[in-house]
């Protein structure tokens, strides 16, 4: 009678001493063993070797185990491979996560040896009597990506007879691609956001990210009025850079603190977790994201989102060199090196942005305002336009209106910059971001 195959095991996780001692009780008990110290590592290796049964810790930097268990099961080679989240917490929060993320059972450490077998048997042996998988369908192409904005105002709301046709709500943007929620900015159009989110699916679990720029309060101040950070089901990622004084999550709760607000962010029922970046790339599903620093007061970057619909850039305030760079001494550091360093800076943001399908960028002066304003950490419309054309940008959107500009203000500058892609006899599309309006990326223009 021949012997059944060995079956193999994936056991990632960055403690050493944890990944050898589950790799001894399993090999001493026939078991090929796998091994990977990072989660993306642990998640290639799965797609290439297909192991039965991967064991994978929950907590681990760059990317923890709820995020390799969503990535495996987005995998169809690997539907039948089951999957073990170990961790050495017993919350039940974690224990719900670790089911909606896809995840077939979830041990504490220290792993009893015993229990560990008898969770392997159980489980390959019932992968070994299911019944065989159908027959593969066709994939259907995966929905357009998908972009609204729910607030595109600049430093302060400003609701009122004279914003309603491009609206008064602060900084926040919506993505949709590649199965994936991804938010924009905080601002006050988070609120409205978050009541839409919650009509559509109800008492669906969420997952959501959300990307902050930086902490200036237009574009956290909606956060403390999301609906879903209410309903326990949900999954608020916040990611962003720490900031000149204070630690990313030190900022976020201080703004719901008492006597600002009545609820602690911490106290909220949602599982919310924030993410104080080191890494300028990093991806979200399939979604890929890079990260670049911003010239705008304290720590600020833009992003840009890679789809498998096209690319997203958006720099919500970002002014293009050369600002005025005074020393702490007052003195002007003008050496003559100001030019050259300008123009590298300006060329490191069109290589950025080049040949994106949308750039969301700030536009918030004409040329007359930009004098008064010249290094306040601001775009001029004259000088975005100009930078966009020499990107091979697609489309254009100008973004974080002024407070103090009416409808037809920014109507005007729409036309304004128009003119200026006519006269330069570019092709650039060129519109103002207008609260609600939702844009899809043309599936014509997706990379193969």
């Amino acid at each position: 009678m021949s012997q059944s195959p060995t079956k193999t095991a994936l056991i990632i996780d960055d403690d050493t001493e944890q990944r050898e001692c589950l790799a001894e009780i399993l090999q001493q008990n026939g078991w090929r063993v796998l091994t990977a110290s990072q989660g993306e590592e642990g998640i290639n290796l799965a797609v290439t070797r297909i192991p039965d049964v991967v064991l994978c810790d929950l907590l681990m930097p760059r990317c923890n185990g709820f995020q390799v268990c969503r990535a495996l099961r987005r995998e169809e080679s690997l539907r039948r491979t089951r999957i073990i989240i170990t961790s050495g917490r017993q919350f039940a929060s974690d224990l719900q996560a670790a089911s909606e993320a896809g995840a077939d059972e979830y041990l504490t450490k220290p792993i009893d040896s015993t229990q560990l077998l008898q969770v392997l048997s159980r489980l390959t042996t019932a992968a070994a009597s299911a019944a065989p998988a159908p027959a593969p369908q066709p994939v259907a192409p995966p929905p357009p990506t998908r972009m609204r904005f729910w607030g595109v105002r600049g430093s302060i709301p400003t609701p009122g007879p004279t914003t309603i046709e491009y609206g008064g709500n602060t900084t926040c943007i919506e993505v949709r691609a590649d199965g994936q929620i991804i938010i924009l900015d905080a601002g006050s159009g988070m609120r409205m956001l978050g009541r839409q989110l919650i009509d559509e699916f109800g008492h669906q679990p969420l997952q959501l990210t959300l990307l902050l720029t930086h902490t200036h309060w237009d574009h956290i101040q909606g956060l403390p009025f999301f609906q879903p950070v209410y309903k326990p089901q949900n999954h608020l990622r916040i990611v962003g850079y720490e900031g000149a004084r204070h630690g990313l999550a030190a900022i976020l709760t201080g703004q719901m603190e008492s006597p600002f607000f009545p609820i602690g962010l911490r106290a909220v029922p949602a599982n919310v977790h924030i993410d104080e970046m080191k890494d300028m790339a990093f991806n979200l599903g399939a979604v890929r994201v890079q990260a670049g620093f911003a010239n705008h007061p304290g720590i600020c970057v833009g992003y840009r989102l890679f789809t498998s619909g096209g690319s997203i850039a958006f720099f919500p305030d970002n002014e293009l060199y050369p600002p005025p760079r005074p020393s702490l001494s007052g003195r002007d550091q003008d050496d003559g090196s100001a030019t050259e360093f300008a123009h590298n800076e300006n060329q490191k943001l069109i290589e950025f942005i080049r040949g994106v399908d949308v750039l969301v960028m700030d536009t918030q002066y004409d040329r007359a305002e930009y004098q008064r304003h010249v290094g306040w950490g601001h775009g001029c419309l004259d000088d975005v336009v100009n930078l966009a054309l020499q990107a091979e940008v697609k489309q254009l959107f100008l973004f974080h209106h002024d407070p103090d500009h009416d409808d037809a203000k920014v109507s005007e500058m729409t036309e304004y910059a128009r003119k200026l892609v006519a006269e330069r006899g570019g092709t650039l599309r060129v519109e103002a971001a207008k609260e609600g309006e939702i844009i899809e990326l043309p599936a014509s223009e997706r990379p193969e």
